[in-house]
Parts: structure tokens; C-alpha cells; sequence
């Protein structure tokens, strides 16, 4: 195991751990009595070199474990818990003089291939940070030039740990931005052409959301346990705070697409709805117009010898007369009804929108024709009513006069 320290000018550290890959060995059935007279005195001494090769690593790496346990006692139940783990798990804790730890491991996707996802083991206080990682290209990429000077500036260990989740959050960058690409080609296909594969593809943009979530919500619940564990003393930081609006942005970004991504679900849904109907009401209406045809050649079809006009000459152009013209004005009737929709017509989905477009703005203003009408009746009735009563003649008023009297 690679164990490497250093040292930053304001007092803290960073322990570099790589761990020791384990080789597992096969657990092979044990051959029978009969196979095992056969294998050769090679075979065996060969069987013999493999064990004493794997209990001389499995030695080794306990070795390691327990010369880390002997270095860092307060990191031991740590220590074990890495071995092997490949799981996200985030703990909050005290260390000896009353000092608070954080620790547990990420699940990071290390570079652009979303299969290359490894553990990132870290123990965390207010001094001292520890790494543990599978191979050395995060630490790597963490140690370049251009992040060296952000680490050299940092007061505490926690505020380094978190420039380092920012410096690796880049790659969460970079993956968003192939996703919203993906996602604008997406919809700039279902809205030029709409096929049954896009959906597919709807799914497939969904999963690689998921992908990104998934990497995301452990990211954002070390957030919450660091301020648990460390309280103002990590907060009032300027990288700290920093790194606190980096997560709601890409938290706002995640959001953002899921929503893009149900729009899209929806809409296709819809669309998928409408298809149906069109196909049904097709189906539907030819085998309306075709009926008097198949009552009529089904009734003149059965065997029976007394058929009217069986053995009239012109019986069967009467016929085919006759259904025409009942076809025609069953046709003429559904046209009427308006039950034939824009299916038999011809018309493209542009000229449908654009007709229902106007058809439905016209029907606006003949509701507002209606109900500025029915304003203007009511508004002379209460005119009328409120006008004041005209003087009466000198007639009038003798007439009224003598009644009274």
C-alpha cells in the first residue's frame, strides 16, 4: 500500500492512501478421488506456487492495514470499512480531543466514460485529511499545478477537502454539457419528425440523468454533514460558500432536464394518443362506408333459389347502383355530421393546426360578439330604468286632478 503525506503551510495534512488490490481466489469444487490420481507431480507443485503466492499478498495487505491502524489508531473502524467497499457511505463522528471527523466514501465517475466510476475512501477532521483510492489518477489530477495554490491557501483540512470535491465536480460539468446537447438534438428530432424510436432514445437521456443523480446525491449529503460536523467554523469560508452555490446550480440543472425529459415523455405520448385515434377513426369510417356492400353482397349471396331479380338482366348493375349510392350518401351524411375529421381530406398536420387555429379564434370572437351584445342590452335596460320620469302636461295633470278628486 502507497502511502504518501504532505504537508501544507498552515499546519494541516493530507495522507495519499492507495489501496492493495486484492486477488480473489476461485472457489473450485474438489475434484474426485479418481481425477485427482491423475494430476501430475507439476500440477500440484504448480497449485502449491498460486496458494503460497495469494497468502503471500493476503500477509502483505494485512500488514499494510495494520501498520495504518498503528499509524492512525483514531482512523482503525475506518480503515476497515474501506476494504472492499464500493458503496456510498457518509458518517459523522468525535475524535479523541473532543474534535469532530467526517468520513465515509463517494462513489466518482473519474473521467468522461460513465463505466469508470471509482471509491474515493476519505477521513476527515479539523488537521488532517485522508485519501484512499484505488489508483492514483484522482490524487493526481488533485496535486496538478493549477490546484496547488488553492491547496496552499486553505486554513483547515475541511476547507481543502471541499476544493477538492469542487475541482472534482468538474467532470459533473463537463458530463452536463454533453447531456444538454444530446437532449437539444433530442428535441430538435421529435419536433421536426416524430418516430416510434424516439422513445428509446427518450429513455436512454433519461437513464444518463439518472446516472448523474445518482453520482450527485451523496455529493450533496457530505454538504449537509459538513456543516453538521464542522458548523460556522467551515461555512463563513469563502470556498466553502462557493462550493455551496456550485451544488445548487447543478442541483437547478438536474432539475431543470427532468423536467425537459417528462415534457418530452408526455408530449410523445400524446402524440402516440392521437395516432391511435386517427388510425381508429380511419378503421372506423371505411368500415361504415363499406357496409351497405357487405350486407347486400351477403344477403345475395346465401343459397336460396327464390332471390328477387335473380334472373333480371340488369339485377347486378342495379346493384352495384344501388350500394354506390348509398355509400355516397352515407359519406355525404358523415361529411355533414362532420364525423369525417380531417382524415379523408387530405390535409396535412400544418394546414390542421392552422384550420383549428382559426376555427377556434373564430369561435373567440363570436363569443365576444355574444357577450358584448348581451353588455349592451343589459347596459340600455339599466339606462332606461334609471332615467328620470318626464314632466306631465297640463292635460295630464287636470286629468289626475279630477280622478283624485
Amino acid at each position: 500500500m502507497i502511502h504518501r503525506m504532505l504537508r501544507y503551510p498552515a499546519g494541516w495534512e493530507w495522507h495519499v492512501l492507495q489501496q492493495a488490490r486484492q486477488q480473489t481466489v476461485r472457489n473450485e469444487p474438489l475434484p474426485s478421488r479418481k481425477d485427482a490420481q491423475k494430476h501430475t507431480n507439476a500440477s500440484r507443485e504448480e497449485q502449491r506456487a498460486v496458494k503460497a503466492i495469494l497468502k503471500k499478498e493476503q500477509d502483505a495487505l494485512e500488514q499494510h492495514t495494520d501498520e495504518l491502524k498503528h499509524l492512525f489508531p483514531e482512523c482503525a473502524s475506518w480503515i476497515d470499512d474501506c476494504s472492499g467497499r464500493r458503496t456510498n457511505m457518509i458518517s459523522v463522528g468525535d475524535a479523541p480531543l473532543s474534535k469532530k471527523r467526517l468520513y465515509g466514501t463517494l462513489m466518482l465517475q473519474v473521467t468522461d466514460d460513465q463505466s469508470d466510476v471509482q471509491p474515493f475512501h476519505f477521513w476527515l477532521c479539523e488537521d488532517r485529511l485522508l485519501t484512499m483510492h484505488e489508483d492514483m489518477r484522482l490524487p493526481l489530477r488533485l496535486q496538478s499545478a493549477q490546484h496547488t495554490s488553492k491547496l496552499d491557501s486553505c486554513a483547515t483540512a475541511p476547507e481543502a477537502f471541499f476544493i477538492m470535491i469542487g475541482i472534482i465536480l468538474d467532470t459533473f460539468h463537463t458530463g452536463l454539457d454533453g447531456f444538454e446537447t444530446r437532449l437539444g438534438e433530442l428535441e430538435a428530432t421529435m419536433r421536426q419528425e416524430n418516430r416510434t424510436v424516439l422513445i428509446d432514445n427518450i429513455f436512454e437521456r433519461r437513464y444518463d440523468l439518472l446516472h448523474w443523480s445518482h453520482l450527485f446525491i451523496p455529493i450533496r449529503e457530505v454538504h449537509s454533514a459538513a456543516i453538521e460536523a464542522f458548523m460556522n467554523g467551515l461555512t463563513d469560508v469563502d470556498s466553502f460558500q462557493r462550493f455551496t452555490h456550485k451544488l445548487e446550480r447543478i442541483d437547478a440543472l438536474l432539475k431543470h432536464y427532468a423536467l425537459e425529459i417528462d415534457t418530452l415523455i408526455s408530449m410523445d405520448d400524446a402524440i402516440s394518443n392521437f395516432r391511435g385515434n386517427d388510425i381508429m377513426k380511419t378503421l372506423t369510417i371505411f368500415t361504415v362506408l363499406f357496409l351497405p356492400a357487405t350486407v347486400i353482397g351477403s344477403i345475395w349471396g346465401v343459397n336460396f333459389e327464390l332471390l328477387p331479380f335473380k334472373d333480371f338482366k340488369w339485377s347486378f348493375t342495379v346493384m352495384l347502383a344501388i350500394i354506390s349510392i348509398i355509400t355516397l350518401f352515407m359519406y355525404i351524411w358523415l361529411w355533414k355530421k362532420g364525423w369525417t375529421g380531417d382524415l379523408l381530406n387530405g390535409r396535412t398536420p400544418k394546414e390542421i393546426i392552422a384550420s383549428d387555429g382559426s376555427s377556434t379564434r373564430a369561435k373567440r370572437a363570436k363569443r365576444a360578439n355574444r357577450m358584448k351584445a348581451s353588455r349592451t342590452g343589459r347596459a340600455s335596460a339599466v339606462d332606461a330604468s334609471t332615467q328620470p320620469p318626464q314632466a306631465k302636461t297640463r292635460s295630464e295633470r287636470k286629468r289626475s286632478s279630477s280622478k283624485l278628486r
